[in-house]
């Protein structure tokens, strides 16, 4: 049976978007400077964050401080979204956005690391994923990846009224200039439990940070990634299906988008001795629920033993199933 977790609100101390932002520095790549924050601990294992669409890596604040008992802590604004470059008329793919993150993991020297990612995150996971299976060029070994709610399984997902139109050509930059706060945390309401809604400054955070610098116009190209999902389902799905790696998903169940639907797909095609569900709990666990999200990380990570120092010895290849 998957694990169950229980969902009860918690009250963690607000993270200001200020002092988000102050702890983190530019990093200037080879698309442009990237937003990126992180707590460096040599003897701990490293885990990168990877945010979902149309948020940026502040999402990851309620879990930084207990993740940072335990990993040395990377996240990053990915290309287009939060304080992150957004190039114009750019076309925007998730393989590049894995590779900034790769980029970012040799920069920091970091050859081993583990994931958690959320949404959009989850399928720049994905791709990394896939990347294990190419023996070609030396990269960095992914070691073990917890996903929260996000369209793993494209034929399960279920993308909102707006994002369709954000997505259509022609349309989508109208509506993008259109958009408005008021609408926006309609929209992001829609998609949080009945029980956690919300709150009104995450909701200023996350606008603040989706209209800097005329992010909220990059949307349309951005979306894009739906369509990758559907395209490139054989290289991402297989790979989840191919690789022999701790992986795990925290999923909200009362999320409309990718919900006890996708878990249902998840426990279809790769069991449920790594799936937890958060009854009542929406799109947004890590917002919603951070305790829970990090008790049921936390099961995961020593279930495989994955926590604790970093083993001095060689990094043993990846395998497949």
């Amino acid at each position: 049976m998957p694990d169950t977790v229980t969902n009860a609100r918690p009250a963690p101390a607000f993270f200001e978007l200020r002092d988000w932002r102050e702890g983190g520095e530019r990093v200037s790549t080879p698309l442009g400077r990237l937003f990126v924050r992180r707590q460096v601990e040599p003897r701990l294992p490293v885990l990168l964050l990877i945010h979902g669409f149309p948020s940026a890596s502040w999402d990851w604040a309620p879990l930084w401080e207990p993740l940072s008992q335990h990993f040395s802590l990377l996240a990053v604004d990915l290309l287009g979204f939060g304080d992150s470059a957004k190039p114009k008329g750019h076309r925007y793919t998730i393989a590049e956005q894995a590779e900034l993150c790769e980029w970012l993991l040799r920069r920091d020297g970091a050859w081993d690391y583990h994931v958690l990612a959320h949404d959009y995150g989850d399928t720049v996971a994905q791709e990394l994923l896939a990347r294990q299976l190419d023996k070609r060029k030396p990269r960095p070994a992914m070691r073990s990846v917890v996903f929260l709610n996000g369209g793993l399984f494209p034929e399960m997902h279920r993308p909102r009224a707006m994002q369709r139109l954000l997505a259509l050509p022609g349309l989508g930059p109208l509506i993008a200039r259109a958009s408005s706060k008021a609408r926006f945390a309609d929209n992001l309401k829609a998609i949080f439990g009945k029980q956690t809604p919300p709150d009104p400054r995450v909701v200023d955070g996350l606008w603040t940070l989706l209209r800097h610098d005329d992010g909220h116009l990059a949307l349309p190209r951005l979306l894009r990634y739906m369509a990758e999902r559907k395209k490139r389902r054989a290289r991402w799905v297989g790979a989840m299906e191919r690789v022999a790696m701790p992986m795990a998903l925290i999923n909200g169940s009362a999320d409309p988008v990718s919900g006890a639907h996708a878990a249902a797909r998840w426990r279809e095609l790769l069991g449920s001795d790594d799936l937890h569900e958060l009854p009542g709990i929406g799109h947004y666990p890590q917002l919603e629920a951070p305790e829970a999200v990090l008790e049921a990380a936390m099961v995961f990570w020593s279930r495989h033993r994955l926590l604790g120092p970093v083993d001095p010895r060689p990094s043993v290849s990846i395998t497949t199933r």
